[in-house]
This record gives structure tokens, sequence and C-alpha cells, in this order.
């Protein structure tokens, strides 16, 4: 007697947390403060699994390719443990009934109470193991009507996240030709150059909304933060870091470059970052290694001045920049230690080539003809 309420305590038990983590993860449309979820101890314990093993492969080709599968394979991964334990739980409750069911020979054990249970959840209907008593019958129904509404819930919910993952996708990859690969803030404004006013406030505006989307759809579906984008030298992190670089000079001081649009487009992006590092439970830290030492930033002023773009000089302005980074780039940081992704530089690298320029076959140089030498190019880097 006592084991087998033991077995329906456990099997209640099991049935009511895991469709209490599927609503949360699913349904409920913001983030959830718990500490304890057994959502977030899979997800903790199979990331620091997973990025522990791809730490030790030698090619960061392969590091790459290897953490693209995570996201996908984690989600699948979740939905099978969600659907095991269902299972197991109504199992439980079959055994805590006495397991009064009918069988083609011999009696029933646990083995058969399992088989009922996925049979019954998956709404197979077999038949060929089928309840004696009125409560085993009360609880088949009520076992198949949650696995047909848990796959329901499942196949609803797969293309609302992969919809918000090509949302996201679709202004990184636009940034390429703005921004570079990985896109820089420095990159952005000096091929915006003369046309700076016209091109960067739509810009700006557009990424403020893209911003406002990644906040409330990753905070829904945090798993999506796992997801790499197609190249990997791309990332929705690099992408939100660069805006946040791009909108932080503005802000400091850009001639004929009016500085509302910016403080709109900081204030949501940062919001954003912090926000999503609040989900990971990551502490915001400095990186070890400054992104723009006082050598680079002359290099990036210069390099602007010669596109026609004059960034604010002086103390104070380098006071003021280093104060607007301080708001954003610890969340970055950590979120990029984190989840092993790069964070963007402010100047683009020497000879390197945009996403766009490459295929598989060969390497272009753009705004260039064979055998006509042109006075510059508009991808000319620093």
């Amino acid at each position: 007697m006592a084991t087998a309420i033991l077995a329906g305590v456990l099997g209640l038990l099991l049935i009511v947390v895991i469709m209490w983590e599927a609503f949360e993860v699913i349904v409920l449309p913001r983030r959830v403060t718990r500490r304890l979820r057994l959502t977030r101890l899979f997800y903790r314990v199979t990331w620091m699994t997973w990025s522990a093993i791809v730490r030790r492969l030698p090619s960061s080709r392969r590091q790459e390719t290897y953490l693209s599968f995570y996201g996908p394979l984690s989600l699948l991964l979740l939905l099978t443990v969600w659907a095991t334990g269902m299972i197991l739980g109504f199992a439980l409750l079959q055994a805590a009934l006495g397991s009064a069911l009918n069988v083609s020979a011999g009696t029933a054990t646990f083995g058969t109470d399992l088989y009922m249970s996925g049979t019954n959840f998956f709404t197979l209907g077999l038949g060929d193991v089928t309840p004696r008593t009125s409560p085993a019958r009360l609880l088949t129904v009520v076992e198949a009507g949650m696995g047909f509404g848990f796959l329901a819930l499942v196949i609803g919910y797969l293309p609302v996240m992969y919809q918000a993952f090509s949302r996201r996708e679709v202004s990184t990859v636009l940034l390429d030709a703005r921004a570079g690969s990985p896109p820089c803030a420095g990159e952005l404004l000096r091929r915006s150059g003369q046309s700076l006013r016209e091109e960067l406030d739509p810009l700006l505006r557009e990424w403020e909304r893209w911003s406002a989307e990644l906040l409330e759809s990753h905070i829904s579906y945090p798993v999506l933060c796992y997801y790499r984008s197609q190249h990997s030298n791309q990332s929705w992190l690099a992408a939100l870091t660069a805006i946040l670089d791009t909108s932080a000079l503005v802000l400091v001081g850009i001639d004929g470059m009016p500085p509302r649009q910016a403080q709109l487009t900081f204030a949501i992006a940062r919001h954003a970052i912090a926000d999503l590092a609040q989900i990971f439970k990551t502490p915001p830290r400095m990186p070890g290694v400054d992104r723009l030492p006082p050598e680079a930033l002359t290099r990036l002023r210069e390099g602007l001045a010669a596109a026609g773009v004059s960034l604010r000089d002086g103390l104070a302005s380098d006071q003021r920049l280093g104060e607007l980074r301080r708001l954003y780039e610890p969340y970055a940081n950590a979120l990029a230690e984190y989840l092993l992704m790069a964070l963007p530089p402010w100047l683009p690298a020497t000879g390197g080539f945009d996403s766009w320029q490459t295929s598989a076959w060969e390497r272009i140089a753009p705004w260039e003809r064979k055998g006509t030498a042109t006075a510059s190019r508009p991808d000319e880097h620093f």
C-alpha cells in the first residue's frame, strides 16, 4: 500500500512539474524568475557539457560547426525529456492503481504500465493492452488528452520560434554590406561617408525595432540565443554590439548628425543585452583586452575623417565614450564568454572580405573591373 501511494505521488508530481515547465517555456510570454526550474537545469548541464567538448576541438571552423548543432538538438532533446517524463509519470499512476490492465498472456507488470502509457500518450490506440477498471480507464482518457495537447503545443511552438529566428537573421545578414563581416561600428560610419545623415537615421530606427523584437522573442524563447547565424563571422550578439558601438559614437558627437535616434536605439539595445545577460545569470564583466585602446580610437577618428565623417575629439569626448561603453560592454562580454560568440572589433581587419564577396570558388574585389584602376574604393578599410 505504501509503495502504491509513493508511486502515485511521484507520478502526479512528475506530471505537474513537466506540464508547468512546458507552460512556462512554450505559452508564457515573459521571463520566468523562479530559480528552481527543470528546463534551466537541463540547459545548464547540457550547455556546460557541450561547450566543454567544443573547446577541446583544434579547429575554430569545426568548433563553430558543432556549436551550431546545439540549439536545434537541445530543443529536440528537451521535448524528448518532457515526453519521457510524462509517460513515466502516467505509468507510475497506473502502477499506483494496481496495474489494472488486460494483457494477452501473464500478468501486468510495470513494463506493461510503461508500454500502456506510451501508446496512450502518443494516441496510438493499438488495443493490445486495455484498462480493466474505471479509474484505469479514466487515467487512460486523461493521458490521451494530455498527449494530444502536448503534441499540438509542440507543432504550434516550432514555427513561431523559427519565424522569430528568421526575422533576427534577415537584419543580421543585411548588415554585412553596410558594416562588414564581422560588423564594425567604424566601418558602418565610414561606408556611409558623406551620406551619413540620410542613411544612418533610418538604419538606427530599423535596428531600434530589431532590438525590441530581439528582446521580446529571446526572453520568451531563450533557446534562440543558442542558435548560430549562417556565417561564422556573423552573430546576433556581434550585430547588437556593433549597433551599440555605432550609437555610442553618434552620442559622443558627429558633425551634422543629430543624436536623437541614436539615443533611442542605444536605450532599447542596451535594455536587450542587459536582460538577456540576466536570463543566463551571467554577471557583467569588462573584457580582459580593451576593444578600443587609445591608439585604435585615434586611428578610428583618422579613418572617419578621411571618409568625411568628423568624430568629436578631446578628453571630454573620450570620457563620454568610456561611460557609454561601460553601460553595455560588460553585458556583451559576459554573453560572449558564455555563448562562445566573438564580440565585433571597432575597426575592421586589414585585407578582410565581406561575406557577400566570397564563395566556395572565389573572392571578389567590388567596384573594380579588370584592368581598371580606381582612385578610391567604397570598401577600402582603415
